[in-house]
């Protein structure tokens, strides 16, 4: 349905796919899939694209009113936390080496999830994980705060490319009213971070829930004076790491830096593909030219 709809708009503008895809900017690929029906937009794709077309916000708000994941399976020892992330009225995390899963973009996910899966499994796995994010990017959505160890933006997954991309889409997400990211920087010695990466969770009855991961299992404690001590320290945490608009210059930084790294790669790919085809071009000149007979010397007679 959104996609059929992105189509009538693009058509109407009298714009290709590929044309777009410039104006947004993003690749063309996506924008054929968001209007096949086979990739799920967010919520920034579908704004500039009421930008770019015209469409006075009718793309967003469908977009907003579509259950884009209806039917998604989580790993057993997740759905627990699955659920809660349902019904949160509030949501404070620490993460340490890798983006929380609810700030991830669809190819950061597919990167880091095809590490342990492949196929289909793969992708039935950045489903899920995408369709814990709707809630939290929906108007009026819950309070979400999530402080960054800064390994999370220097560990590359993926790509440069597909760091950058997730830069900026922390910078988005950074300007919902309910959502805050911060970074805690590995320069600044004396930050207290708690020893692993952890949830905050406070759910509509004032139930409060301290959560964190082991390699595949979760880890839940409701003991008031448990939850306590962890928020103390986050609390205190908050206070040391940068703030709101420092994280986000921070990131846009780390951002520039991985847009360079890319271009700088794509650049010395074009120069060895130029070089290979030179190679190939003198190759083919070779075996086409006419080839000559060579006039070789007789050997000399001897004298008798």
């Amino acid at each position: 349905m959104f996609g059929e709809l992105l189509r009538h708009f693009r058509e109407a503008a009298f714009l290709t796919q590929e044309a777009l895809a410039g104006q947004i900017p993003c690749d063309r690929s996506l924008v054929a899939r968001v209007e096949a029906g086979t990739r799920v937009p967010q919520d920034t794709f579908a704004k500039k694209c009421d930008e770019v077309l015209g469409a006075s916000g009718a793309l967003l708000r469908l977009w907003g009113r579509i259950d884009w994941y209806p039917q998604v399976e989580h790993p057993d020892w997740f759905k627990r936390r699955a659920e809660m992330d349902a019904v949160a009225v509030q949501l404070y995390e620490y993460q340490e080496q890798v983006i929380p899963g609810l700030l991830q973009t669809p190819d950061y996910a597919r990167a880091l999830l095809s590490q342990t899966a492949s196929g289909e499994e793969a992708e039935d796995r950045v489903r899920a994980r995408l369709s814990r994010q709707q809630r939290f990017l929906a108007e009026h959505g819950p309070l979400y705060v999530a402080v960054l160890d800064e390994s999370c933006l220097r560990n590359v997954v993926g790509s440069p490319a597909v760091m950058r991309d997730q830069c900026a889409h922390l910078l988005s997400l950074g300007r919902h009213p309910n959502i805050r990211i911060q970074v805690a920087p590995a320069a600044c010695i004396g930050i207290v971070r708690p020893t692993t990466s952890m949830s905050l969770i406070v759910l509509p009855d004032g139930e409060r829930w301290v959560y964190s991961e082991s390699l595949s299992r979760g880890h839940f404690n409701n003991d008031p004076a448990v939850y306590a001590f962890h928020s103390r320290t986050y609390d205190v945490l908050r206070a040391d790491a940068l703030s709101a608009s420092e994280s986000a210059a921070l990131i846009g930084e780390t951002m520039e830096g991985y847009r360079h790294d890319h271009e700088q790669a794509r650049a010395e790919r074009g120069d060895l593909d130029q070089k290979q085809l030179q190679r190939q071009r003198r190759r083919q000149l070779h075996r086409n030219r006419p080839r000559y007979p060579r006039r070789r010397p007789h050997p000399r007679q001897q004298e008798p």
